[in-house]
């Protein structure tokens, strides 16, 4: 008793459906998940500018706040 072609077909589709495709989008989605937690090179870049930016407001908050002890020694009781 032979197999149509039709019938070789339906069965090597419904082997490819249960074994190699899961796999497949199972894997597709480990790497995106990975990718998904490291940091992109814009993103660093970012991170960085904000992190010059904070470091030269402390520097001008810190001018700003010697400036005010010559002028008004009392002004952080007023606070």
């Amino acid at each position: 008793m032979g197999l149509g072609m039709g019938e070789l077909l339906t069965i090597a589709l419904i082997v490819f459906i249960a074994v190699p495709a899961p796999l497949f989008i199972v894997l597709h989605f480990i790497t995106k998940w990975k990718q998904s937690r490291e940091i992109s090179g814009g993103d660093e870049k970012m991170l960085e500018d904000m992190w010059l930016m904070s470091q030269q407001l402390e520097e001008r908050l810190e001018s700003l706040e010697t400036i005010l002890d010559n002028e008004l020694s009392d002004w952080r009781k007023k606070l």
